[in-house]
C-alpha cells in the first residue's frame, strides 16, 4: 500500500500535465464537416448548346476547291458594294454597263455558251444534211500504209475522250444526287434556324426562372445538414477536449482516493498511539517490579558467579520506547471530522457521464437555433427571387420576334419553290446525265464491235458486219451528241450563272468579311433593312462586332439593347442571405454548468484537507519511538537464563524462586509486551505513508497561471511545472478552478472552428449553386452563340451544302458538254476505218490483164 500511494501522486500530475497541454489554436481539421457533397442541378430543357452544323467530309472536296479556284478566274473583279448599295436603296437607277462591267467574267462565259448553243445544233444539221448525201461519214477509200497508224490514233483519242466524258457523266450523277439530297434539309434547316433565333431572347425568362428554381437543391442539403449539426459539434467538442477532461478527472478520483488512505491511516495512527499510551502506562509497573525482584534475587551470594549474565539482561529490563513522546493527532482528526463526505468515485463517474452527454447536450441546446435557421433558409434570396422577373429586354424581344417572324413567313414561298425547282433541275440533270451516258455506252460498243471487226478481217470467209455495226454505233453517238448538245448547254449556263454569282457574290465576300462590312457601313441598306435596329443590337456594336462577341460567348444583356440594367451578379450576390445562417451560428454557444470537475462536498474535503495540518505532524518522532524496543532486554532470553539457573542449583527454595521469575516474565511478555509489539508493527507503515504522501499531497506549488499569463498557454506552463513536482491539493484545486472558467474559452474556440468548417461546407453548396447558374446563364440561356451559330449554320447551308455541290454539278456537265465536241469529231474519223474498204484495181494484178482469165462480178458492201 505504501509503495503504491507514492507512485500513484507522480504519475497522475504527470497525466494531468501532459493532457492540459492544448495549443492556442486548435487545428482546424474539418474531418466529415469539410466534405462537400456534389449537387446534381438538372439541365434547363432547350439550354444545352447545340453543335454547329458541319458537312461531312465528301470525296470530292477536291473537286469542289477546283471549281471555287475556276469561278475566281471568272470573277476577277472586289464586291461591288455600291452597285449593291444602288440596287437596294433605288433599283431603277442602276446602270446596265455597270452589272455588265461586273458581270464581264459571266458575259464571256455566256458568249462562248452561246456560240456553242449556235454553231453546234447548225453543225449537226449541216453534217445530218450531208450524211444523207452520202458526203460526210463514209468509208477509206484505199487502203495505204499509214492507215493502221492513223486508225490507232483515232481510237485512242477516241476511247480517252470517252474515259473523259464516262468520269465526268459519274462526277455529274454524284453531284447532281447529292445536291438533290442536300436542298431538302438545307432548306427544313432556314425555318428551324429563325425559330431558335426567335427564343433566343423570348424564352430566357421562364429559363432563368426554372434556374431560379432550383435554388430549392442546396437549401435541402443545408436543410439535411442541419439536422445533425448539434450532434456533429458536440462530437467535434467531445472528441478535442476529452484529452484534457479525463486525466483531470482521473486526477481528482486518485486524488480523493489519495485522501481516502491518507485519512485511514490518520486514524489508524491516532488509535494506535493511544492504545500504546494506554499499553505502556499498565506495562511500566510491572516491569519495575520484575526488575527490581531479580536484581534483588541476582545479587545475592549464592549467585555471585553464575548469574553475572541473568544480572545484566536483569539490569537492562525497563521500557525502551516512551509511547507518550508522539505528538497528538487528535487535533488533525478533529479538523478532518467527516472527510472524506463526498463519494469521489461516484462524483468522478457522474462527471464523465456528463462530459459523454456532450453532443446530446450540444443538440438539445442547439434546437431551437436549428429551427430559426431552417426558417431563415426557407426564404429565398431576393436577387434569385427576382433572376427571371428582372430580366429586361420586352420591347427588344417583341422586335426580334417580329423581324424573325416576318422573315420566316416571307421565306417559306421562296423555300417551297426551291424546291420544287430543285426537283425540275434533278429530273433534267438526271436525262442530260443519261444522254451522256447514251453517247458514252454508243462510243464504247462502237469501238468494241469496229476493233473486233477489224482482226476478223483477216479471215476470207469474215462478214463485215461488226465494223459496220461499230461505225453505225459511232454515228448514234454522234448524233445524241448534236441531239442534246443545246440541252446541256443550256442547263449547264442556268446553273453556272446562279452558282457561280452565289459563290463570288455572297460566299466570297461572307468568308473575307466584305459582307459584314457591308452591312455595317451606315447607308449601305434602306432603313427597313437596318439589322442593327431589327436584331436589337447596342448603338455602339456593329453586326459583325455582335457576330464575334456572340461567338465568343458573350452574354445576351452585353450585346443588345436590355436596357442596361440587368447586372447577373447583382442577382447572384447572396451574401446578405448567407450572413443570416453565419450569424445565427456564430453567435450560438454551449453551456457547460453541469460540468463541474469538482463538486463543492468535494472541493470542502480537498480545502479541508490543505488546511488540517496534515504535513505539520512531526512523523519523525513517532519514527523515533517506534525504531526502540518496547523493553530494552529480551525477556524470553532472560526467562531462558532464570531456567538455566534454577536447573543448576540444588537448594530448592531458589530453585522454585528462579522459576516462578521466569513464568512471571513470561507471562509479563505474552500479556503486556507483545500486544504493545503488535500495535508498533501496526503503526510503523501507516507513519511511513504519511510520512511521504502528506507533504506532496499539501506542498503548495506556485500557481500555473502566475508563471503563464495567456489563458491558452497556461496548460502548457502547468506541464512544466508538473514535469519537476509532484501533484498536491493545493495544485489540483488551482488546476480544477482555473480549467473551469478556462474550459468555455476553449470550449467556444473549438465550437468556432467547427462552425466556420461547417459554415465552409453548407457555403460551398451556395457556391456550387451560383457557379452554376452563371454558366448556365452565360454560356446557355442568356447567351448570344445562337445569333453567331445561325450565321455559321447559313454560311454551312447556303456555301457548303447547297452552292458547293450545285457548282459541282455544272462543272461536271459542262466538262461532259465541252468533251461531246471532240467525241463527235473522233468518233466520225474513226468510224470511217471500221467500214469496209473499196479497192481499187491495178494494171499489174488486174483480172481483166490476166491471160485466159474470166472475169467475175465483185460486189462490194456499202
Amino acid at each position: 500500500m505504501t509503495r503504491t500511494l507514492d507512485l500513484m501522486v507522480p504519475l497522475l500530475g504527470l497525466s494531468l500535465g501532459l493532457a492540459l497541454s492544448l495549443p492556442r489554436a486548435v487545428a482546424a481539421d474539418c474531418g466529415s464537416l469539410g466534405r462537400v457533397e456534389h449537387l446534381a442541378f438538372a439541365p434547363v430543357p432547350g439550354t444545352e448548346p447545340t453543335a454547329p452544323r458541319v458537312r461531312a467530309p465528301w470525296p470530292l472536296d477536291s473537286l469542289y476547291g477546283t471549281v471555287r479556284r475556276f469561278l475566281s478566274v471568272v470573277q476577277l473583279n472586289p464586291f461591288p458594294a455600291e452597285l449593291i448599295k444602288t440596287l437596294l436603296n433605288d433599283p431603277s437607277s442602276v446602270k446596265t454597263d455597270e452589272v455588265v462591267r461586273y458581270e464581264a467574267g459571266y458575259v464571256v462565259c455566256a458568249v462562248i455558251a452561246g456560240l456553242y448553243l449556235l454553231l453546234v445544233p447548225i453543225t449537226g444539221l449541216c453534217f445530218c444534211c450531208c450524211r444523207c448525201r452520202r458526203r460526210c461519214g463514209g468509208r477509206v477509200k484505199t487502203e495505204h500504209k499509214a492507215m493502221a497508224c492513223e486508225r490507232g490514233t483515232l481510237m485512242t483519242f477516241l476511247l480517252l475522250t470517252t474515259l473523259m466524258l464516262l468520269i465526268g457523266m459519274v462526277c455529274a450523277f454524284a453531284t447532281n444526287q447529292f445536291t438533290h439530297s442536300q436542298t431538302g434539309p438545307s432548306v427544313e434547316a432556314v425555318p428551324e434556324t429563325l425559330l431558335s433565333l426567335r427564343g433566343l431572347v423570348s424564352d430566357v425568362p421562364k429559363k432563368l426562372q426554372a434556374v431560379a428554381d432550383q435554388f430549392s437543391l442546396p437549401q435541402k442539403q443545408v436543410s439535411k445538414d442541419l439536422d445533425g449539426v448539434g450532434e456533429n459539434l458536440g462530437n467535434i467538442i467531445h472528441n478535442q477536449l476529452k484529452s484534457t477532461v479525463y486525466p483531470v478527472l482521473a486526477s481528482v478520483h486518485g486524488l480523493g482516493q489519495a485522501l481516502q488512505v491518507s485519512i485511514d491511516h490518520l486514524q489508524s495512527v491516532n488509535a494506535t498511539s493511544v492504545e500504546l499510551r494506554e499499553g505502556q502506562q499498565h506495562l511500566g509497573p510491572p516491569v519495575q517490579a520484575h526488575r527490581e525482584r531479580l536484581l534483588a534475587l541476582l545479587q545475592e551470594s549464592w549467585c555471585h558467579e553464575n548469574c553475572k549474565g541473568a544480572l545484566s539482561q536483569a539490569s537492562a529490563l525497563q521500557l525502551g520506547a516512551d509511547f507518550s513522546q508522539m505528538p497528538p493527532v487528535d487535533d488533525v482528526l478533529h479538523r478532518l471530522q467527516g472527510v472524506p463526505e463526498a463519494n469521489f468515485s461516484s462524483m468522478v463517474q457522474e462527471e464523465n457521464a456528463t462530459f459523454n452527454n456532450l453532443p446530446i447536450l450540444v443538440h438539445m441546446q442547439m434546437v431551437s437555433v436549428v429551427k430559426d435557421l431552417k426558417k431563415a433558409l426557407a426564404e429565398q434570396p431576393e436577387g434569385v427571387r427576382m433572376l427571371a422577373q428582372a430580366f429586361p429586354g420586352s420591347e427588344a424581344t417583341s422586335r426580334w420576334s417580329q423581324a424573325l417572324e416576318g422573315l420566316e413567313q416571307r421565306s417559306r414561298p421562296y423555300l417551297q419553290d426551291v424546291q420544287r425547282y430543285e426537283t425540275y433541275r434533278w429530273i433534267l440533270g438526271c436525262v442530260l446525265c443519261s444522254a451522256i451516258l447514251l453517247v458514252v455506252i454508243c462510243n464504247l460498243l462502237g469501238l468494241s464491235l469496229g476493233i473486233w471487226g477489224l482482226f476478223a478481217r483477216e479471215d476470207p470467209s469474215h462478214s463485215e458486219t461488226k465494223g459496220e455495226a461499230g461505225a453505225r454505233f459511232l454515228m448514234a453517238g454522234v448524233a445524241f451528241s448534236f441531239l442534246f448538245a443545246a440541252p446541256l448547254i443550256l442547263l449547264v449556263f442556268a446553273t453556272f450563272l446562279v452558282g457561280g454569282n452565289v459563290q463570288t457574290l455572297v460566299c466570297r465576300s461572307w468568308e473575307s468579311g466584305e459582307l459584314y462590312e457591308f452591312v455595317d457601313t451606315p447607308g449601305n441598306l434602306p432603313p427597313s433593312m437596318n439589322l442593327s435596329y431589327l436584331l436589337g443590337l447596342r448603338k455602339n456594336i456593329s453586326v459583325f462586332q455582335a457576330y464575334r462577341q456572340c461567338k465568343a460567348g458573350t452574354a445576351l444583356w452585353k450585346v443588345l439593347q436590355l436596357n442596361d440594367s440587368y447586372d447577373l451578379d447583382k442577382h447572384l450576390d447572396i451574401k446578405q442571405y448567407t450572413h443570416k445562417l453565419q450569424q445565427e451560428l456564430q453567435s450560438f454557444k454551449v453551456d457547460l454548468k453541469d460540468l463541474d470537475l469538482l463538486n463543492p462536498a468535494a472541493r470542502q474535503n480537498l480545502e479541508a484537507l490543505q488546511s488540517s495540518g496534515l504535513e505539520k505532524i512531526h512523523y519523525r518522532d513517532f519514527l523515533v519511538q517506534i525504531q526502540k524496543p518496547v523493553v530494552k532486554t529480551d525477556m524470553g532470553q532472560l526467562a531462558k537464563e532464570l531456567e538455566g539457573l534454577a536447573q543448576a542449583h540444588n537448594e530448592s527454595l531458589r530453585r522454585q524462586q528462579l522459576q516462578e521469575e521466569a513464568r512471571e516474565l513470561r507471562s509479563l511478555y505474552q500479556e503486556k509486551v507483545v500486544p504493545q509489539e503488535n500495535l508498533v508493527a501496526k503503526l510503523n507503515p501507516s507513519i511511513r505513508v504519511l510520512e511521504s504522501s502528506a507533504p506532496k499531497l499539501q506542498k503548495a506549488n506556485p500557481p500555473p497561471h502566475q508563471i503563464i499569463k495567456d489563458p491558452f498557454l497556461w496548460p502548457l506552463g502547468l506541464r512544466a511545472c508538473l514535469s519537476s513536482l509532484k501533484v498536491n491539493t493545493s495544485d489540483l484545486l488551482d488546476i480544477v478552478a482555473r480549467l473551469k472558467g478556462e474550459l468555455p474559452a476553449q470550449l467556444n474556440h473549438i465550437l468556432r472552428n467547427a462552425t466556420e468548417c461547417f459554415l465552409t461546407r453548407e457555403m460551398g453548396y451556395f457556391s456550387q449553386y451560383v457557379t452554376w447558374v452563371r454558366e448556365e446563364v452565360t454560356q446557355h440561356i442568356a447567351t448570344c452563340q445562337p445569333f453567331s451559330k445561325a450565321l455559321d449554320d447559313g454560311h454551312m447551308i447556303l456555301c457548303d451544302m447547297m452552292a458547293n455541290p450545285w457548282n459541282a454539278f455544272w462543272f461536271c456537265l459542262g466538262w461532259c458538254t465541252f468533251f461531246l465536241i471532240p467525241s463527235i469529231i473522233f468518233a466520225v474519223k474513226t468510224s470511217k476505218y471500221f467500214r469496209p474498204i473499196r479497192k481499187r484495181l491495178s494494171s499489174t494484178s488486174s483480172e481483166e490483164t490476166q491471160l485466159f482469165h474470166i472475169p467475175r462480178v465483185t460486189s462490194l458492201k456499202l
